[in-house]
C-alpha cells in the first residue's frame, strides 16, 4: 500500500512494518490507538491505572482513538488491554539545526499559482489546513499567513518538515501550502488565507492511515474551513477507512480537496481517499507545449521521451550517437534500464561518464515518469524515460549499427496529464476526477527557497486555494453550492473535436471567477448510475438545480442520439423563478443484453439561454476490467515478533482469496502464505502466527481471487516477511 505524492517519487508505505517498541532504549515513544467504545473513558482508565503513559490526544469525531507517549517498556503493557482494537507505532525524532537548501533552477515553462486567480478576492479570513509532510512555517513566503498546527507523528504542536538529522527529509507540505497561500516572492491563489499545517507523514513522507486520520481530526477540532490532502493509496474503493473519514468532515462542514493520484493514464487508478464520495478530488493538466521526441532519420522511427522530474530541459541541438550500457557514453546519449538502483544516481554516473542525455528504459509495458531531483547536487543533463517497446528496439540497433538520434519537437494542446490518475471507482462507479487543475512545473515554496514540482499533489491545492476565494466572495454559501458552483462552470476539455471521457476530467477544468458569478448551480452534475445488471433495468438520479439570477431561466435537454439498448427519459423544458431550487429526475433505462459489457461513459447537454451545460455521465454494463483485488498489506504485529496481521481489500464479490510466495528473481514458486475460503467484499484482516508465515526474506506475492462466476482475477505485489 503505497500514499503517493506529486511526481517526485516522494512514496510512503503505508501500514508499514512497526518498529517493536520492546528493543527500543528506554526513551519516550509515541504510539495512537484505536479503541473499542468512549475513549474518554479509556483515557481516564489509562490516567488512573498506567501513571507512566501519558494520554496526549483523544479522538471521537472522524475515529475513536488515543494517541500515547511513555517509555517502550510501559508502552508494551497496553498490549494487553481489551479495549484496544489496534495500534499504530511512531517514531520521535530530533530536531535539526540546518535548514535544506536549494538549488534548483526554476524551469522555462514553469507556472505560478497566483495566476489560477482570476478574481479581485484573496481568501482573507479563510482558514485552510495542509494535512501532509508538515509545513516549514519560517519559509518568509508562509510565515505571515501560518496560524499554527499540529505534529501527529510526534504528538506535539510543531508541524515543521522533517529535518535532515531526523531522516529522510520532506518539503512537500510547505510545496502545498505554497500553492494555496504563499504571500511574498511567489504568492499563492489565495495569499490572504490562512495556514493551518498538520504533519501527518515523518521522513521520506512515511505514516499510516491512522495518522492522516488524526491529523483531519486535529484540523476538524481547531475549525478550518477547507482542508488540502495531497495524498492517497492504491485502493480504488469508497469505503476504505481514510475515505470515510473524509466523508465524516464533508458532513462536519470542511470542503476535503484531495488529490486524484499520479498512476495514470490507466483507468480505475484514483485511489482512496480521493475515492470518497464526499471529496472534491483532483486531476491534473498538462499546458500547452512542445513535446520533444527521438527522431531517427534514416529508419524514420518516432521515439516519444517522458522528462523526468528534476531533469533540465531535453534541448539537444543536433544529432546524437546512441550507447548501451557497457559502451562508451562519452558524446552520447546513454541508454540505462529502470531496476533497483535509484535513477538519480543512475543519471549521475551517465554524466560522470562523459554523456550528453540519458534515457532510462521502462521494465514494464506501462509508461512511468520518475524522478532525478536532487537539491544538493543535480544532474546537469537531460534525463528522460522511454516505454519497454522502444528500449528493445533501440538496444538491437545500437548492438548491431551506428544509430544517431535527432530531437524533433510536436505542438501539443493543453492536456489531461498523462500521470493523472483516471476513474472511475469500483463498487459504487463513482466518476473520478471531479476537476482538474494545473499541476506540471507548479512553483512554490520548499524548505531553504522554491522549486518547481508536478502530479495531482500539486494541482489539489490550486482548488482548496480557490474554495477559500469562493468563500470570501459569497460568504452565505455552503459547501455544496461552492462545490456544486466550481463544477457547473468548468469547462470541458476536448480532444479532436471531442470532450475527452468524465474518467479523465469529471467535470472539467476549473474557472474560479465563472463559478463566483454562476447564476446557475447544478448541486452534481455528474450522473452515475452504477452497475446494470438485469436483462432490463432502470434508474434515476436526481439533478438539484438553483437558478441564482434575478429573472426566471427556462432550461432544456438536448436529446441524446439513440443507442440500441439505452433509453433516456428527460424532463421537457422546464422554468426556475429567481432563487428556486429544483430535483430535477433524469432516468436510464438499460436492456444488457444490447449493449457491450464494460464502462459506458458521455455527456448530456442541459442549454439554458446561450449557454450550454455538458453533464458527465457514467454506468457499468455487467461487468468491467476493473481491479478486483488491490490494497494487499503484510506486517508484524505491534509490540509482537511472532505474530503478523495482513489486510487485503476486494472490490467485489468472491469465493475465495489465495496468497502465493514465489522467488523474485527466479520466479519459482515458493508456499502459499494465506488462504481465504470466506472473502468478503471490502477489507479481509486477519492475523497469523509466525509459524504459519515461515521464513523471513524478499518475495513476489501472487494475489488470487475467485469471482462468484467462476473466473479468476490476481495480481502481484513485492513483499518483504521480516
Amino acid at each position: 500500500m503505497r500514499y503517493v505524492f506529486g511526481v517526485v517519487c516522494l512514496m510512503l508505505l503505508m501500514l508499514s512494518s512497526p518498529q517493536s517498541l520492546h528493543a527500543q532504549d528506554d526513551t519516550k515513544q509515541s504510539l495512537i490507538i484505536e479503541v473499542t467504545g468512549d475513549p474518554e473513558i479509556h483515557k481516564k482508565y489509562i490516567e488512573a491505572h498506567h501513571p507512566f503513559v501519558d494520554v496526549v490526544a483523544s479522538y471521537e469525531t472522524l475515529f475513536k482513538g488515543l494517541a500515547l507517549q511513555g517509555s517502550p517498556e510501559k508502552l508494551a503493557k497496553m498490549d494487553a488491554l481489551p479495549f484496544i482494537k489496534s495500534v499504530h507505532a511512531v517514531q520521535q525524532y530530533s530536531v535539526a539545526d540546518a535548514p535544506i537548501t536549494q538549488k534548483d533552477a526554476i524551469p522555462k515553462d514553469a507556472v505560478f499559482a497566483e495566476a489560477f486567480n482570476n478574481t479581485s478576492y484573496t481568501g482573507k479570513g479563510v482558514k485552510v489546513g495542509v494535512v501532509d509532510t508538515g509545513v516549514d512555517y519560517t519559509h518568509p513566503d508562509l510565515k505571515d499567513n501560518y496560524v499554527k498546527g499540529y505534529d501527529v507523528v510526534d504528538l506535539d504542536e510543531d508541524p515543521m518538515e522533517t529535518q535532515p538529522s531526523q531522516g529522510l527529509p520532506t518539503m512537500h507540505g510547505s510545496h502545498v501550502a505554497g500553492i494555496i497561500a504563499a504571500d511574498g516572492e511567489v504568492k499563492g491563489v489565495a495569499p490572504d488565507a490562512e495556514i493551518y499545517g498538520y504533519r501527518a507523514l515523518g521522513p521520506g513522507g512515511s505514516g499510516t492511515s491512522i495518522q492522516v486520520i488524526a491529523a483531519m481530526e486535529q484540523a476538524v477540532k481547531d475549525g478550518v474551513d477547507v482542508m488540502n490532502l495531497s495524498l492517497g493509496n492504491n485502493v480504488n474503493g469508497p469505503d476504505y477507512p481514510t475515505s470515510i473519514a473524509v466523508n465524516r468532515a464533508a458532513e462536519l462542514g470542511v470542503a476535503v480537496v484531495i488529490a486524484n493520484g499520479n498512476n495514470g493514464p490507466a483507468e480505475w487508478t484514483v485511489g482512496s481517499p480521493a475515492t470518497a464520495s464526499k471529496a472534491i478530488s483532483v486531476g491534473a493538466t498538462s499546458p500547452a507545449k512542445l513535446d520533444p521526441y527521438l527522431y531517427a532519420k534514416w529508419e524514420d522511427k518516432e521515439i516519444q521521451i517522458n522528462n523526468m522530474v528534476g531533469s533540465v530541459p531535453w534541448e539537444l541541438d543536433t544529432y546524437y550517437k546512441i550507447a548501451v550500457e557497457g559502451q562508451d557514453f562519452s558524446r552520447k546519449i546513454a541508454v540505462l534500464h529502470r531496476g533497483k538502483v535509484p535513477f538519480y544516481d543512475m543519471a549521475k554516473q551517465a554524466e560522470k561518464e562523459g554523456a550528453v542525455a540519458a534515457i532510462i528504459v521502462n521494465n514494464e509495458d506501462a509508461p512511468f515518469q520518475g524522478s532525478v531531483a536532487n537539491a544538493e547536487e543535480p544532474v546537469t543533463i537531460p534525463v528522460a524515460s522511454i516505454s519497454k517497446q522502444d528500449g528493445k528496439w533501440l538496444e538491437a540497433k545500437a548492438k548491431s549499427q551506428t544509430l544517431q538520434l535527432d530531437t524533433a519537437y510536436k505542438k501539443l494542446p493543453m492536456s489531461v496529464a498523462d500521470f493523472s490518475s483516471r476513474g472511475p471507482v469500483t463498487i459504487n462507479w463513482d466518476i473520478k476526477p471531479d476537476v482538474l487543475a494545473p499541476g506540471t512545473n507548479i512553483v512554490s515554496t520548499v524548505p531553504g527557497g522554491y522549486q518547481a514540482l508536478q502530479g495531482t499533489s500539486m494541482a489539489a491545492p490550486h482548488v482548496a486555494g480557490a474554495i477559500a476565494l469562493i468563500k470570501e466572495a459569497k460568504p452565505d454559501w455552503t459547501n455544496d453550492q461552492i462545490i456544486g458552483a466550481l463544477k457547473t462552470t468548468a469547462w470541458k476539455m476536448r480532444h479532436d473535436d471531442k470532450e475527452v471521457a468524465p474518467i479523465m476530467q469529471g467535470s472539467g477544468v476549473m474557472d474560479t471567477n465563472e463559478a463566483i458569478h454562476a447564476t446557475t448551480i447544478i448541486d452534481d452534475p455528474a450522473l452515475s448510475y452504477g452497475k446494470f445488471s438485469n436483462y432490463r433495468e432502470e434508474k434515476t438520479k436526481q439533478l438539484r438545480i438553483t437558478n441564482r439570477a434575478a429573472e426566471p431561466k427556462d432550461y432544456t435537454f438536448v436529446i441524446p442520439k439513440k443507442e440500441s439498448g439505452l433509453q433516456w427519459t428527460l424532463p421537457q423544458t422546464f422554468r426556475l423563478d429567481p432563487g428556486e431550487e429544483r430535483s430535477i429526475p433524469v432516468s436510464l433505462a438499460v436492456t444488457s443484453e444490447q449493449l457491450q459489457e464494460g464502462v459506458h461513459q458521455g455527456w448530456l447537454t442541459l442549454e439554458e439561454g446561450g449557454t450550454s451545460y455538458k453533464l458527465p455521465y457514467l454506468f457499468l454494463n455487467r461487468k468491467a476490467n476493473d481491479p478486483k483485488a488491490m490494497g494487499f498489506e503484510f506486517s508484524l504485529e505491534a509490540f509482537s515478533d511472532k505474530d503478523y496481521s495482513y489486510h487485503l481489500y476486494l472490490a467485489e464479490s468472491a469465493v475465495s482469496a489465495k496468497v502465493d510466495l514465489y522467488d523474485p528473481d527466479s520466479l519459482l514458486f515458493e508456499r502459499t502464505l494465506l488462504t481465504l475460503d470466506e472473502a468478503v467484499t471490502g477489507d479481509n484482516k486477519g492475523t497469523l502466527s509466525k509459524r504459519e508465515v515461515g521464513d523471513a526474506g524478499h518475495y513476489m506475492a501472487l494475489i488470487t481471487v475467485k469471482l462468484e462466476d467462476g473466473t479468476y482475477e490476481s495480481y502481484q505485489t513485492e513483499l518483504m516477511i521480516k
